[in-house]
């Protein structure tokens, strides 16, 4: 299967996930809301470019945001970590490394410890700006914080639980010139 087609299936899958079976799953918690969706931007190649690592993710933002009727809701936040991402790659991972070994962020291609943190901090960005965006306002910190550290604590759980139900290959590549 080309890569291309890949991507394609993976970003539907998502989408479809997201909206069919994560948004309809009853409120666990007034503070606990689960997204996955946003793993798609974590999946994506190292090679890719910054501008289609910007696009790609403001179309995955705007293609939840059609299906949720919330205008820019998920748009926003999906940007924000393909803005962040390949900062947080570069402090992560040396250029040496897995970077130019394996084609995407796995916990195979940069670590157990690595990606946590990558997918820790993205997952953190996230939900901050996205809870953010969903009212505007500061007006009682404490539920802020306790929404965006419930959600990101059980978005993290259902990251890891996708990474050990579907092992992705990874090819490590010995002639990366």
């Amino acid at each position: 299967m080309s890569r291309l087609i890949k991507y394609i299936l993976r970003f539907i899958i998502f989408i479809l996930v997201q909206q069919f079976i994560l948004n309809k799953i009853p409120p666990l918690h007034r503070f606990i809301t689960p997204y996955l969706y946003f793993l798609f931007i974590l999946w994506l190649p190292f090679s890719i470019s910054r501008a289609g690592l910007m696009f790609v993710s403001f179309l995955l933002g705007l293609t939840l945001d059609y299906f949720t009727g919330t205008p820019g809701l998920h748009a926003a936040p999906c940007v924000l970590i393909a803005y962040i991402r390949p900062f947080l790659i570069n402090i992560l991972i040396s250029h040496e490394g897995a970077e130019m070994n394996y084609a995407e962020p796995s916990i195979k291609s940069m670590g157990f410890a690595p990606y946590s943190v990558y997918a820790l901090i993205l997952t953190l960005f996230h939900h901050a700006y996205l809870v953010f965006i969903e009212w505007m306002h500061f007006g009682d910190i404490l539920y802020f914080l306790g929404k965006v550290t419930a959600t990101t604590g059980i978005s993290l759980l259902l990251i890891f639980i996708t990474e050990m139900l579907f092992f992705r290959k990874q090819k490590f590549r010995t002639n990366t010139a």
